[in-house]
């Protein structure tokens, strides 16, 4: 396998991890132009599409021997299902459709498909495997937490293998020394704020007054989620999400990681293009798969197939 395609690129954690592994993205879409704008920017030698994907004619998509996709995940996320009331949601999980849709088509040896956990509790779940398997595509899917795989960040996900195969393809997955926080984070940064200024949040407060007890005077926390009393800078971070939600404390001062501490939890290469407003860059960060997650796992599979 040497070719691949990327449905639902995004900024390109898959197209990265894929050409860090050796494999030449031919084709990639997104239904979102800024995305489609930064992924052609890192990826200047793939075909790029701008495009719903359930309206996608496949007959224009390469010939390819790996189809990658990470179909949205906000529908499926317990932080914003449907249960929130989003009509959005409902439409976010169709697009898993697309998935068999391509490989109906193309008839890849193999495609790789990450997501949330959650996705084993869609109600269509069993539906979409029996439309897999319908195109003789076995599945074995893995929950990996990122950081085992050597990214900076503790990121639970759900990765499918489905190959063409007479049994499900157990990928044989590398688990290697976690690594800290600390590697990304610049403390000479100047963006930082008195932890002690007018308008400071009482629960703030609280929340570092516990973490400098637990870790020193050094340590991140989270703005939300159950992080209530910091988390230190020697194991990875918590999960990287689509919006600010981790800030350093250093003695007397704090901020918010910056856009390119963010990349660089997800382990995107410094070399990254990425759009200069700070919230744009966080979301697509968040949004996306880790690169080096996937460069791990499809390396898996083509030691495997």
């Amino acid at each position: 396998m040497t070719t691949a395609i990327d449905l639902f690129a995004g900024l390109g954690g898959w197209s990265t991890g894929a050409r860090m592994a050796g494999v030449h993205v031919l084709w990639a879409a997104n239904h979102w132009p800024e995305a489609v704008h930064w992924h052609a920017s890192n990826h200047p030698d793939t075909q790029h599409v701008c495009q719903d994907l359930h309206q996608a004619d496949w007959t224009q998509v390469p010939t390819h021997d790996l189809l990658l996709a990470s179909p949205c995940c906000q529908g499926h996320s317990k932080a914003r299902g449907k249960k929130n009331g989003n009509p959005q949601h409902d439409a976010s999980r169709s697009t898993a459709w697309a998935v068999v849709s391509a490989l109906e088509f193309h008839r890849p040896y193999a495609a790789l498909v990450e997501n949330v956990v959650d996705f084993l509790k869609w109600a269509l779940y069993p539906a979409w495997c029996a439309a897999m398997n319908a195109l003789g595509y076995q599945l074995a899917t893995h929950i990996v937490d990122c950081a085992d795989l050597g990214v900076p960040q503790n990121r639970p996900r759900l990765f499918i293998v489905c190959t063409l195969s007479e049994a499900p393809l157990q990928l044989n997955l590398p688990k290697v020394e976690h690594v800290p926080a600390a590697s990304f984070i610049d403390f000479k940064s100047a963006r930082w704020s008195p932890i002690h200024k007018p308008g400071r949040a009482a629960a703030t407060l609280e929340r570092i007054k516990a973490g400098r007890a637990a870790y020193g005077d050094r340590f991140v926390m989270s703005y939300y989620g159950n992080t209530k009393s910091g988390r230190d800078i020697n194991r990875p971070i918590g999960t990287i999400t689509t919006r600010d939600r981790w800030a350093v404390v250093d003695g007397d001062r704090m901020r918010m990681l910056t856009a390119r501490e963010n990349l660089a939890a997800m382990s995107f290469p410094s070399t990254t293009k990425h759009p200069d407003n700070h919230r744009l860059t966080v979301h697509m960060a968040g949004n996306a798969v880790p690169p080096l997650a996937g460069q791990r796992i499809i390396e898996s599979l083509l030691e495997a197939a």
